[in-house]
């Protein structure tokens, strides 16, 4: 079961996608208690993302740079804060 996310760390990446993306939908949803006692589990709650995002900034953009554009907006979260994020990214428009 996936949860919406609305602890501190899905605030920030839901802020840090709006801020950089302007999305049209933004969905944040926490996986880590699918990830409980597994690597990566830092018992915060809060280490498995699935990100569901559909920006115009994704127009034309292949599913990498699409990625990587996810990625460069959150930056140092990446670095040790999130240890796993599922990124369903897509232009307005796409299925």
């Amino acid at each position: 079961m996936t949860d919406p996310a609305t602890g501190p760390v899905a605030t920030e990446i839901a802020a840090r996608l709006t801020a950089a993306l302007t999305p049209s939908h933004l969905a944040v949803i926490n996986d880590s208690a699918q990830h409980a006692g597994h690597m990566g589990d830092d018992g915060s709650g809060e280490s498995h993302f699935t990100v569901v995002v559909e920006s115009a900034a994704f127009a034309g953009q292949s599913r990498l740079a699409r990625q990587r554009l996810v990625n460069a907006a959150l930056g140092d979260l990446m670095a040790g804060t999130v240890h796993a994020l599922a990124i369903k990214a897509r232009a307005p428009g796409e299925a």
